[in-house]
This record gives C-alpha cells, sequence and structure tokens, in this order.
C-alpha cells in the first residue's frame, strides 16, 4: 500500500513543520507513524464522511483525513488539519 498527499495537504503539512520549528522532527515522526497505522490498516479509522476517514497525530493537535483510491493499492491524504480549524474547510479536495 502506498499513500500521496493532496497538494494543500502537502502544503498543510510543510506549514506545520515550519510552525512547530525545533518541534518539526518530532511532528514529522509523529505524522510518520500516523501515516504507517493507517497503511497497515486504512478501515481501522473512523468514517468522517462517507469515504473519509480520520486518523489523530499522537501528541499534537492534528488529522489526518484521507480515503483510498478505487481500484488501487493507494491512499489520498486530503488533509492535515489542525483540531481547531473549521471542520468542513477541505470538503472541496474529495
Amino acid at each position: 500500500m502506498t499513500f500521496q498527499f493532496h497538494p494543500e495537504a502537502r502544503r498543510e503539512y510543510r506549514e506545520a513543520i515550519i510552525f512547530y520549528g525545533r518541534a518539526g522532527e518530532r511532528f514529522v515522526e509523529a505524522v510518520d507513524a500516523a501515516i504507517a497505522s493507517i497503511l497497515r490498516n486504512p478501515e481501522r479509522f473512523r468514517e468522517l464522511v462517507t469515504g473519509v476517514r480520520t486518523c489523530r497525530v499522537s501528541k499534537f493537535p492534528y488529522s489526518i483525513l484521507y480515503k483510498q483510491t478505487p481500484n488501487t493499492e493507494t491512499v489520498l491524504i486530503l488533509a492535515l488539519k489542525h483540531d481547531r480549524r473549521h471542520p468542513d474547510y477541505w470538503r472541496e479536495r474529495e
């Protein structure tokens, strides 16, 4: 199983790394661990809306919103959402 970032999710990820500065490395490790969990079992996490699931990033106020691409072994990460951001801002990415 592989994954790819939606371009806006990649931007969110980069911005968060910059924001965390010295803690950026710990943030990257936490996101990597969450992505690894998703790839091991994509259906394990709660379905937010039909076809889109959410996985919390450990020790940081972020969630990864993703969907499995039909007929492929690819997970598309739609958003790396800060938990205090408007909950539906990412919906145009579906």
